[in-house]
C-alpha cells in the first residue's frame, strides 16, 4: 500500500473521533482567531470558512451559525442570510481562481456524504477542465496545489 504523508489531518481525525462541531466554536467573532482557523467572512447569521481538507484550491464552506441539520430547520431569515453568503463566496472564489465551473452542494446526513450531518453546511468547489487526473484515478491521490495560507489571503475580507 502507498502512503501519503499528512499530519495536519490528525486534527481531523481527532474532531471526528469526538465528534465535536467543527462549526459552532466559530460564533464568536474574534479577528485573530478567525485568521487562524481561516473564517473568510461572516454576515449577522452565517459564516464561511475554508475546508481544511480541501478538494481543489479555494473549497469553502458556508454553514449558518445555529447547530442544524437540515435546511426546513432554518428561519427564513437564516435562510436567505446563507444563500447571500453562498452567492458571495461563489462570486469570490470566481473572481479569484477564474474556475471554468463549480460544485455548490449540501450533503444531507452520513449516508449522504456529509462529514458533520448535525450542522448544515454548503460547500463551494471550484472546478477546472482536466482537475480530475490520473493520480485520484489510479494512485487515489488528490494533489491540491496551493495552501491554505495562500488561499485564506485571496478569499477573506
Amino acid at each position: 500500500m502507498d502512503k501519503l504523508w499528512a499530519p495536519w489531518r490528525s486534527k481531523f481525525i481527532y474532531l471526528r473521533k469526538h465528534k465535536k462541531c467543527i462549526f459552532c466554536g466559530h460564533r464568536s467573532h474574534d479577528k485573530t482567531k478567525d485568521k487562524k482557523s481561516y473564517i473568510l467572512t461572516r454576515t449577522r447569521l452565517s459564516f464561511a470558512m475554508l475546508n481544511l481538507y480541501p478538494y481543489n484550491n479555494g473549497h469553502v464552506m458556508v454553514a449558518p451559525f445555529r447547530h442544524v441539520k437540515s435546511l426546513e430547520m432554518l428561519s427564513d431569515a437564516e435562510l436567505i442570510d446563507l444563500m447571500k453568503l453562498v452567492t458571495k463566496m461563489k462570486v469570490r472564489v470566481d473572481n479569484a481562481f477564474h474556475p471554468h465551473g463549480q460544485n455548490v452542494g449540501i450533503n444531507l446526513g452520513k449516508v449522504a456524504g456529509a462529514g458533520f450531518a448535525a450542522h448544515l453546511h454548503i460547500h463551494i468547489v471550484p472546478r477546472w477542465n482536466g482537475d480530475c487526473n490520473f493520480m485520484p484515478v489510479i494512485a487515489d491521490t488528490k494533489i491540491v496545489s496551493e495552501s491554505l495560507d495562500a488561499v485564506y489571503k485571496l478569499l477573506s475580507d
